[in-house]
């Protein structure tokens, strides 16, 4: 009988324990409650001005209570209602209010108060848990997801996508739903080629297919680099004991353009080098000529031909490997006609020349020029003193804002340097990072100035002139390093004036202020037609550091998740894939996560169109198991 009544005083202090903690977390959760709403109503206030879209007032609300919510820690009240089998509050990113209601019911409810039962439902109705507002906001700005998977695929169009129909055709057969062109390379000519491409092959596959126009943005880049030698090498392929495995291939070319080595374009396809020659000496070569020439070392050659690919191109091939410059002698040599009878000997053409080789390596200086003088690699003067590499960099308003000690990443990242001085020439910069071997520096390449103080229009001139094409041409309009508010207002002002307030507009958050002013940006865009954020991962990697990007990674898809806004997974998905068809296990990792993402963006690359297919695969596999952050637990079968 004492242990009972020992017994039954331990079940009364536990339950008087578990008591106190349910009151007390039911006070917590309603002051919190009490909290949150205030800074919502607060933010909404400031943002009700600039939201002209009223459907989007309950998306903004939400957010504006997401982020009083993340402003307070949490964490051990989060424990405490978990230990009860209680929500956590970690997945109510959608749901915020409804989801700080249910758990106040539901602790009523174990203390044996009275609840409002009604209220507690209403919490968990399916139209109120955010996901179909989200739904909404991605079929407005990317059109319907394709029948297997709710996450789409964009992909970045190469200049070949002018050309190719039967590429584009094939991008959309794999998987492709949004098409992306970067106004930072090629030309207005190509960009309406490749709609035209892209709209027929529309056409024939009866598949929508979405256009990105992504405008260039003030991205600082490296300038051009001098010319090297202008050489034509010819090298056939050997095998392990030299001898010849493979005749090399060589085009000659009557078109009139410049000759070029042989190269590998952006789909992957081996072009043969060309020969400028004149087209009526052209016209009259048959297959089986010979074309007999002295290379830049004295060697004598011949080429052989071999057919006629079009009125202005001849294909030929050499067995021996040689060396050709503008000027050089090509004799032709008919076939079964002697050679004092019919041959007919011309100059060889105009080359273009690649650039010189500038390579970095760490310990190593740069001379970043205000001039625009071609870049050069490091030389040795006359007196012995050694010259830093150079060259410039655009625009050159950037230097009004460099300090030293101040971090410069160039190419992505590949290349670190700090600012040792700067002056009325240019700055000098130390290379701190590239690989042993060192780092090639190419023109049109990326600057990033994580440490610098840059105040510069997020509209340029030409970006203005873009829009000027892409209002009567695009779906979407991409807007490159938005910084603040006021910059979504000068984007949307720009693109209304052109007649595109139907335009969906893209934000591209790589820079810090942009993931410090994410919520105006969202309101300011949202707010006023359709809109969704872009995780720049490349650019957003150098301005924040690398062991960063995961964190803002996450904190960006949770905010937009909350503003029910959705967001496209961009740079280097399946890189690997794409440019080596040798995806890594990271890489495959980092492609289901993206899942979470409502769109997933590849790169151009030869293997493009092998990754597509693979990440139709991962992605529609990976829906069955996650939602956002919510893990859906579909049988296993083991």
């Amino acid at each position: 009988m004492c242990r009972a009544i020992l017994g039954g005083g331990v079940e009364a202090d536990n339950n008087a324990v578990l008591t106190s903690e349910l009151a007390n977390l039911l006070q917590e959760m309603q002051n919190l409650r009490a909290d949150v709403a205030r800074d919502q109503r607060e933010l909404l206030k400031q943002w009700r001005p600039h939201i002209l879209l009223r459907s989007y007032l309950a998306s903004a609300a939400n957010l504006a209570a997401y982020i009083g919510l993340r402003r307070r820690d949490i964490r051990d009240l989060q424990s405490r209602l978990a230990a009860l089998g209680l929500s956590s509050l970690g997945r109510s990113e959608a749901h915020v209010l409804p989801t700080l209601d249910t758990v106040i019911q539901a602790l009523k409810l174990m203390l044996g108060a009275p609840a409002d039962a009604h209220k507690h439902i209403r919490a968990l109705a399916p139209e109120e848990d955010g996901s179909a507002p989200l739904k909404r906001h991605a079929n407005a700005l990317f059109g319907l997801a394709p029948p297997q998977r709710w996450v789409r695929i964009m992909v970045t169009l190469p200049r070949e996508a002018a050309s190719d129909y039967i590429f584009v055709r094939e991008l959309l057969l794999r998987g492709m739903d949004c098409a992306r062109i970067n106004c930072a390379h090629d030309d207005r000519t190509a960009w309406a080629q490749m709609i035209e491409n892209l709209r027929a092959a529309e056409h024939e596959t009866g598949r929508q297919c979405k256009i990105l126009m992504d405008l260039a943005g003030p991205k600082f880049r490296t300038g051009p680099v001098t010319p090297g030698p202008a050489v034509v090498h010819l090298k056939p392929k050997r095998d392990s004991q030299g001898r010849l495995a493979q005749a090399v291939s060589v085009i000659l070319d009557g078109s009139g353009q410049p000759g070029c080595n042989a190269e590998r374009d952006s789909l992957g396809r081996n072009t043969p080098a060309r020969i400028a020659v004149d087209l009526a000496w052209l016209n009259h070569l048959q297959a089986g000529d010979r074309i007999g020439f002295t290379d830049l070392r004295g060697r004598a050659r011949e080429l052989e031909v071999k057919t006629r690919l079009c009125a202005t191109e001849v294909l030929a091939l050499s067995d021996a490997g040689a060396y050709l410059t503008p000027g050089l002698e090509l004799t032709l040599r008919p076939q079964g006609k002697h050679e004092s009878e019919s041959a007919v000997t011309i100059a060889c053409g105009a080359i273009a020349a690649p650039p010189l080789e500038i390579r970095l390596r760490q310990g190593d200086y740069l001379w970043l020029t205000r001039e625009p003088i071609p870049g050069a690699p490091a030389r040795v003067g006359e007196d012995g003193e050694r010259a830093p590499a150079h060259i410039c960099c655009t625009p050159a308003a950037v230097f009004g804002a460099l300090q030293v000690n101040e971090r410069v990443w160039i190419d992505d990242g590949r290349i670190g340097a700090c600012i040792e001085s700067v002056d009325e020439t240019g700055a000098c910069l130390r290379i701190t990072q590239a690989r042993p071997e060192g780092e090639k520096l190419k023109p049109e390449k990326g600057l990033n100035f994580p440490d610098s103080d840059l105040q510069f229009p997020a509209l340029t001139e030409d970006d203005l002139a873009d829009l000027d094409f892409a209002v009567g041409q695009a779906d979407m309009i991409g807007y490159s390093f938005v910084r603040c508010a006021d910059d979504m207002d000068a984007l949307i002002a720009q693109i209304t004036q052109r007649g595109g307030a139907h335009l969906g507009v893209i934000a591209k958050i790589e820079t810090r202020s942009a993931i410090h002013n994410l919520p105006e940006i969202i309101i300011r865009g949202a707010g006023r037609q359709p809109f969704g954020v872009m995780i720049a991962r490349g650019d957003l990697a150098v301005e924040i550091g690398y062991e960063r990007l995961a964190e803002m990674q996450e904190e960006i898809l949770w905010l937009c998740e909350a503003a029910q806004v959705p967001v496209v997974w961009a740079t280097q998905v399946l890189e690997g894939l794409v440019k080596q068809h040798l995806p890594t296990r990271a890489e495959m990792t980092d492609a289901a996560m993206s899942e979470r993402a409502e769109c997933v963006m590849l790169n151009k690359g030869p293997f493009v169109l092998d990754a597509i297919a693979v990440l139709d695969d991962v992605v529609s596999r990976m829906q069955d198991h996650q939602s956002k952050k919510t893990a859906r637990l579909r049988a296993l079968h083991w």
